[in-house]
């Protein structure tokens, strides 16, 4: 399983899917992804492969880490990122994978924030902020 740029010239090798998928809908998730929200599967950095070169942009969250995202410089895809309170994890973008049997959400986090119309299952985790 691999999760790749627009022009596949960064991806990341995947060992399949994981249980860890998270549907973010803070406000700088939803400007990252030009959605309503983001959509990560996490892995431990140590089983994932990355190709190609990635361009790396880091930010402050409210908790006062960092969470770093990493898209490629050609076409500027977000292929990946990584928190920086969980530094030997990294997340996937969902979509990246474009397999449409790819896991749901195991949780939903930043729901204050989240588009009234976007519908989560209620056998989701939710939290209103981060899930702290």
């Amino acid at each position: 399983m691999k999760a790749e740029c627009q022009c596949s010239r960064l991806m990341v090798e995947l060992p399949g899917p994981t249980p860890a998928v998270v549907a973010c809908h803070c406000t700088a998730c939803q400007r990252r992804t030009g959605s309503p929200f983001g959509l990560l599967a996490y892995y431990p950095a140590d089983q994932l492969t990355i190709v190609g070169e990635a361009q790396g942009y880091e930010r402050p969250t409210d908790e006062g880490n960092t969470f770093e995202t990493f898209f490629c410089p050609t076409c500027g895809s977000t292929v990946y990122a990584r928190a920086g309170k969980h530094p030997t994890v990294i997340g996937v973008a969902v979509g990246t994978v474009a397999d449409p049997d790819f896991p749901p959400p195991v949780r939903s986090v930043w729901e204050q924030t989240m588009h009234r119309w976007v519908t989560v299952p209620a056998d989701v985790q939710h939290f209103p902020k981060g899930r702290g």
